[in-house]
């Protein structure tokens, strides 16, 4: 019986996750406080309302994370200029060696989970998935107009 590729690319995501969070600990980080500070970093000076339905969190999780990220010396808030009762968040300089670091142990995490693959085959995969990825979000899309 062949696999459904739905469970798969879950498990691979979930194994993925697992082993990032366990590198991310020695950097003082969990992952999901990365992720925090990559869609920052993608979006200076986002609401901190329009991160959380981003990284599909309740705003008050957000809003603690946020929170340790700021005492740590990464992100800072600001007042929303169009709307004083929003927070904008911003990255420090702080966070900018740390987000490098994060990055290349990303990097390095991936190539481990390549192993074995051909150029070919990573690339193959990268578009079957993107494809996958485009096909959902179409019909989710869709689903949200009706």
């Amino acid at each position: 019986m062949e696999e459904n590729p739905a469970f798969l690319m879950a498990d691979a995501a979930r194994l993925f996750r697992k082993a990032f969070n366990a590198r991310a600990r020695e950097l003082g980080l969990t992952g999901q406080q990365w992720r925090v500070l990559v869609v920052i970093r993608r979006n200076p000076g986002i609401r901190q309302s329009v991160a959380a339905e981003m990284l599909e969190v309740e705003p008050i999780t957000l809003s603690r994370m946020v929170d340790r990220l700021t005492d740590a010396g990464m992100v800072e808030r600001r007042a929303d200029p169009n709307d004083r009762r929003a927070w904008a968040l911003f990255l420090t300089a702080a966070a900018e060696p740390l987000m490098d670091q994060m990055r290349a142990m990303a990097e390095a995490l991936t190539q481990d989970a390549m192993e074995g693959f051909t150029v070919a085959e990573r690339q193959q995969l990268t578009r079957l998935v993107e494809r996958y990825r485009a096909n959902l979000s179409r019909r989710t899309e869709s689903m949200a107009d009706e």
